[in-house]
């Protein structure tokens, strides 16, 4: 795609919007940054936009603005139903994202990761592994590095491994993956995506443009995952925990196995006991990461080798400390029910649950099993509390606390020896924080500044 002399609008400044701005000025382009915050909000961007000769417009969009463009490109957080990119569309001017202009300026192959949950664990093993077979491979996407600063360093024969949300994949066109891995399907983002039905489509847009050279790794477990193996061109792998698949990887004999082909030799990869990370969920992680790296060429020995040695990714089920006998789990991550019901999963009971932040149109009810069997209360923060408590009133005892700083002492001062306090809010964080890290930073120097208090670690 020619840049040089181009208008480009850049909707949203977000990291990545802020990162294709640069980008579309440093190829050339005449660039526009439009977002909805005020200029007081955006102090700390607003100088190096300038600076680069990037005009900027706050407060809102215009219309007018919008027009006046030869190209839109759309950060994740802007939905593409925003009326401006509605009335620009109906003119026919071309509005893409910021993944999908990067994938257009990346050399060598892309290795795209998505799903409802896993994906920064999945994508952050199978960069550590195709690393550590010798393979060139850098990692980005969703997991925090825009796609569009990996392009100066992206070869001809490296691999750009992507962690992709539906928000990325909603505003692609050409997007085509080598590789592509959908974990699963569950509802996620239904404030945006507004039915499961938009929501599953818009994750299936990872493998569209991909052809029979290309593969495809899907969840054999998941319904509504396995389904879209028939709308796929590419050869369809699969994972499963449940039993033997035709190509992909399973458990058998308590050990991860790998088959090319269904007639092809099973391949051991490694035992499970060698899987450091806690919980089922996990397993399947790895699972699909051994898929997909070895797809990308990494050899069976170094795959295993690579796993064994893994930490779990920040903010998902990572162990912050433990105070008389009471362990601390950061799961902020979890920011959908279903990735909650993984973390309540991943413990055999005695829980106190923090759960709470802001709503996604999600049905905490289907959490009560779990809450019933594994939790010994609730501590509600955040804008979605008062749903919360209303969908799982009767199931178990319910501290409604609003604020994280509270819950963590409530939790604290209620748990005894063997108990967990486990943050895993089953919402997004954005009515009392910046973002989930932020949300898990601050619940760990909560933690972290109680025990050291007490000169225990």
């Amino acid at each position: 795609m020619e840049l040089k002399g181009k208008k480009v609008l850049v909707v949203g400044l977000g990291k990545s919007g802020l990162a294709a701005a640069l980008f579309l000025r440093q190829r050339g382009a005449q660039v526009t940054v439009s977002d909805m915050r005020s200029a007081a909000a955006l102090a700390k961007e607003i100088p190096a936009l300038l600076e680069h000769g990037i005009m900027v417009e706050t407060g809102g969009h215009g219309l007018l603005t919008f027009r006046r463009q030869d190209l839109i490109v759309v950060s994740p957080g802007v939905p593409m139903d925003t009326p401006e990119l509605v009335q620009v569309k109906a003119f026919g001017l071309p509005v893409i994202g910021e993944l999908e202009l990067a994938a257009q300026h990346l050399k060598g192959k892309i290795l795209a990761i998505t799903g409802s949950n896993g994906k920064t664990t999945t994508t952050a093993l199978t960069g550590e592994i195709l690393a550590h077979a010798g393979i060139q491979t850098q990692v980005g996407g969703n997991i925090g590095v825009p796609v569009i600063d990996l392009i100066s360093k992206s070869t001809e024969t490296g691999w750009s491994v992507l962690e992709v949300s539906s928000f990325q994949l909603e505003s692609t066109e050409l997007f085509h993956p080598s590789i592509a891995v959908i974990l699963n399907i569950t509802p996620d983002h239904l404030d945006r995506h507004g039915t499961f039905e938009n929501y599953a489509l818009t994750k299936e847009r990872i493998f569209v443009s991909q052809t029979s050279d290309d593969a495809l790794v899907l969840n054999a477990d998941n319904p509504r995952t396995a389904a879209a193996a028939a709308r796929a061109n590419s050869r369809v792998y699969w994972f499963s925990l449940q039993g033997p698949v035709a190509q992909g990887t399973w458990v058998q004999d308590e050990q991860v196995v790998f088959r090319a082909a269904s007639d092809a030799p099973i391949e051991p990869i490694m035992s499970l006991d060698e899987i450091p990370l806690k919980g089922s969920h996990n397993i399947e992680n790895v699972l699909a990461a051994v898929c997909a790296a070895r797809l990308a060429g990494a050899s069976a020995q170094g795959i295993a080798s690579a796993v064994e040695g893994f930490h779990a990714v920040e903010h998902r089920l990572e162990y912050v400390a433990t105070d008389n006998g009471v362990e601390y789990y950061n799961d902020s991550k979890a920011t959908n029910v279903d990735a909650a019901a993984k973390a309540i999963a991943a413990f055999m009971g005695c829980i106190h649950l923090i759960l709470g932040g802001k709503d996604k149109n999600s049905n905490y009810a289907d959490l009560s099993d779990l809450l019933r069997k594994r939790v010994k209360a609730v501590y509600t923060i955040g804008s979605a509390a008062a749903k919360i408590e209303s969908q799982i009133r009767g199931v178990v005892p319910i501290v409604p606390c609003e604020t994280l700083d509270k819950a963590v002492a409530a939790a604290r001062k209620a748990a005894h020896p063997g108990d967990i306090v486990l943050l895993s809010p089953a919402c997004s964080s954005f009515d009392q924080f910046e973002n989930y890290e932020h949300r898990g930073q601050v619940f760990k120097e909560l933690v972290l500044d109680y025990v050291g208090a007490k000169g225990v670690r």
